[in-house]
């Protein structure tokens, strides 16, 4: 790996001349399982750590406070860098404060820098590709790629002087930063329009009011008198008065799925991209690092899965025997690519007016209709739903009005999710165009923090 630092080194020798360590996780012998607890302290595993965060859910095992007395020496603290063993070796992630205290499982290696070295700068040195190629070169496991603390210290590095490592860091962690911004500033903008949905959708809270002699909170007399001011019951429970309803397929404009051309996908690098299972998260979020490419000539003749604007993404197949979890995402304006498709496991869904797209993102993500999705898909010998199980859900259908009304309010928030979204596939662009020629030294700060600063 090139530099124009200077001399060559390695992880072992940057540890042993300066300080710090490196350490395995502890293995069954040391952690039983009964040790394992619903509310305690997470447990940094291979599927915790992604490429520079980490990723925490209720799927995270935990311990208790006693174990990471028991077992300090695997506590993680501000400055440590974590990989992941085995499986996603080319991942690895920085420990911030936020969280120090949380505990190494097995299927991580723990590098702790000395304390002469910017932590950050290391963390974004293993972050390059240089670095995940040669880690991937050296793995060792024949069926299943692995990592263990000799390869970690073999791992080659050169390393500035401190004050070269720290601005370094500190620019490229400028973007990181405003990356992050945007990101939960999405989350936020989403979990508005998703309250303003269950609130009329689901809790019907302004029924309740009404029917209760209050006035609506939050809506004007306009809005408020859209809705009745009571319940009948239905098919689903109680609904508002004067709400039919109706099966999915009585509402849909477009149920389709892409394709995938004869032989697959592999080894087509340019061509049209086809949107996955893998690359589906949320509103706007996507993994593009995994999107695969069809070539021209077949995208041409696809009679299916040729993405709209707002088209809302549903993943149909794939999984555990016995377990589906199914993702929604929504196509932006173009985002990220002008021209672009789905394959055969996802589902494209439009809906007839009066009913708008906004609508139908909240109410497949909305706890009832997932849950069916769920039954369904792991009912399936492979998991999955096909398109009568999509066809057959229900909905309470409201007044068109009420619905015109909806898509008014929350589209300016849509709209301003895909436009933060764009800003961060550029950031993340710039920040990996930096990265490699910063740690490299092959360009130096002044330039690098104009480019960044204009982009910001």
């Amino acid at each position: 790996m090139s530099s124009e630092w200077g001399t060559d080194s390695t992880i072992g020798q940057l540890v042993s001349e300066n300080g710090g360590s490196i350490k395995t996780g502890p293995f069954g012998t040391a952690l039983k399982a009964s040790e394992y607890v619903s509310d305690g302290v997470p447990l940094i595993s291979v599927r915790e750590i992604g490429h520079g965060s980490f990723h925490i859910d209720t799927k995270t095992p935990r311990v208790s406070p006693q174990t990471t007395l028991r077992l300090s020496e695997y506590l993680l603290e501000s400055g440590d860098i974590v990989f992941a063993r085995k499986g996603g070796i080319e991942r690895c992630s920085l420990v911030r404060k936020a969280q120090a205290g949380w505990f190494l499982g097995s299927d991580g290696i723990r590098l702790r820098p000395p304390r002469s070295c910017d932590a950050r700068f290391l963390a974004y040195s293993l972050q390059t590709q240089s670095v995940k190629d040669w880690l991937t070169q050296h793995s060792t496991g024949s069926t299943m790629a692995s990592l263990n603390q000799a390869t970690i210290a073999r791992i080659p590095i050169c390393i500035p002087s401190i004050g070269e490592q720290s601005k370094v860091a500190d620019c490229l962690e400028t973007l990181d930063d405003r990356i992050t911004l945007l990101r939960e500033t999405n989350a936020t903008l989403e979990a508005i329009a998703q309250a303003l949905f269950k609130s009329w959708f689901v809790d019907f809270d302004p029924v309740h009011a009404k029917q209760q002699g209050r006035a609506p909170e939050g809506m004007d007399e306009a809005t408020a008198a859209l809705f009745p001011d009571g319940f009948e019951e239905s098919a689903l429970g109680l609904v508002p008065k004067g709400w039919q309803i109706d099966r999915l397929e009585q509402w849909l404009a477009v149920l389709e799925t892409g394709r995938r051309p004869k032989g697959g996908v592999s080894g087509i690098e340019n061509g049209i991209p086809s949107i996955g299972a893998e690359s589906i998260f949320r509103m706007g979020e996507f993994d593009f690092g995994k999107t695969k490419f069809v070539s021209t000539e077949f995208f041409e003749k696809m009679k299916s899965g040729v993405l709209e604007s707002r088209d809302v993404l549903l993943y149909k197949d794939g999984g555990k025997p016995g377990v589906f979890l199914p993702r929604v995402s929504m196509f932006g304006d173009g985002f990220p690519f002008e021209i672009c498709g789905i394959n055969e496991h996802v589902f494209r869904i439009r809906l007839k007016k009066p009913f708008g797209q906004t609508f139908l993102y909240f109410w497949l993500w909305s706890d009832a209709v997932m849950h069916e999705l769920k039954h369904r898909g792991g009912k399936a010998a492979i998991p999955g739903i096909n398109q009568t199980d999509v066809k057959e859900q229900r909905l309470s259908v409201p007044n068109a009005l009420i619905l015109e009304k909806f898509e008014n309010l929350t589209c300016p928030l849509v709209a301003q999710v895909f436009s933060n979204a764009k800003k961060i596939q550029s950031l993340i662009s710039l920040r990996d165009t930096l990265l490699p020629r910063l740690i490299s030294g092959q360009i130096r700060l002044p330039e690098a923090e104009s480019v960044a600063m204009e982009a910001l």
